[in-house]
């Protein structure tokens, strides 16, 4: 049962403005299970609600599937080649990347953007491509942050944040998925850590994509630059802490 809050917990948050792992990983670590079981479980949990939450936005028309699709390639190799490499990367180096990468995003967010549009036709451009590929490498070798760039890099392209939330999902499904493949025949992966926590992602993701339409935009944006404040903070402060 802990699990499966910490899931709907992580997941609620995580689906509005990315960056779940600033509350599960930290949960997991805590209740003593090993970090790459901590990212292993996180893979298999995130393809389930990044799905669900996707599935549930297409199914209103945010966006349409062939400009999701159009995409699919890039995170799902970067999730592929993340998980093949992330033993060979230490997660020391990744923090430092993730709070540069964080720190950049969270800066052009308060630039002045694109207009949003809210058209269905609506879709990423083509040099959004690399930075996809990037990302989903990045969450296939380590993970917190990767919802939050991800909604940065949909967002300067102009799209509404209802639109970036859908191509976010979609692309985190993918990513997530690539990943899961390589973990789920090593010794790390534990059916019984993944299940409860993919259970409580799943609600978490469902109530999210429920309530995001309701919310005002201005509230929406303001909670994606808190929760990437946090997380450079956190990922800042467990640095600070291996280092001492």
């Amino acid at each position: 049962m802990v699990l499966v809050l910490v899931g709907f917990i992580a997941t609620f948050i995580g689906t509005l403005c990315g960056s779940g792992g600033l509350i599960n990983v930290p949960a997991m670590l805590l209740l003593g299970i090993p970090i790459h079981t901590v990212i292993s479980s996180n893979k298999f949990s995130n393809t389930i609600s990044s799905f669900s939450s996707f599935f549930v936005l297409l199914k209103n028309k945010t966006i349409q599937l062939k400009h999701a699709l159009w995409m699919a390639p890039f995170s799902f190799l970067g999730g592929v080649t993340g998980g093949k490499i992330t033993l060979y990367i230490s997660a020391h180096t990744m923090q430092i990347v993730a709070i540069c990468l964080l720190s950049f995003a969270l800066l052009l967010n308060f630039l002045k953007k694109p207009t949003q549009k809210d058209d269905v036709t609506t879709k990423p451009k083509p040099m959004t491509f690399p930075a996809i590929f990037g990302i989903g490498m990045y969450d296939g070798m380590f993970g917190p942050g990767q919802g939050t760039l991800l909604m940065y890099t949909f967002l300067q392209q102009g799209l509404s944040y209802l639109k970036a939330m859908a191509f976010t999902r979609f692309q985190t499904f993918l990513s997530c998925l690539g990943a899961f493949i390589t973990y789920v025949s090593s010794p790390y992966f534990n059916w019984g850590v993944a299940l409860p926590l993919a259970v409580g992602s799943f609600l978490g993701a469902q109530l999210a994509v429920q309530l995001a339409p309701k919310l005002p935009k201005t509230y929406l944006v303001w909670l994606l630059r808190l929760v990437t404040f946090l997380l450079i903070v956190q990922l800042t402060y467990q640095l600070i802490q291996k280092s001492m």
